[in-house]
């Protein structure tokens, strides 16, 4: 689930990968809320984190999609969600 959307991924997907197969951005930035799709793709940099459901953040570049994942890109209580 993305966002609430049930979406498709494959086995050996990114979780960055998937969110960007089904969507053009993956996150709003907490300044400003633009838009955001990820900076460096290798774990290196902060620009790529979304949360889980139950509240784990992790960096979409680098976390591989696992069944029944419920991943948030505007978590609830964020300015701009």
């Amino acid at each position: 689930m993305l966002d609430g959307v049930a979406i498709a991924a494959m086995t050996g997907d990114t979780v960055l990968s998937a969110i960007l197969l089904h969507t053009r951005r993956v996150r709003d930035t907490e300044f400003s809320g633009e838009p955001r799709g990820g900076f460096c793709l290798m774990g290196a940099c902060q620009d790529c984190w979304v949360q889980l459901e139950e509240g784990t953040r992790i960096r979409a570049c680098s976390t591989f999609v696992k069944e029944g994942m419920r991943v948030l890109t505007r978590p609830v209580g964020v300015v701009g969600a």
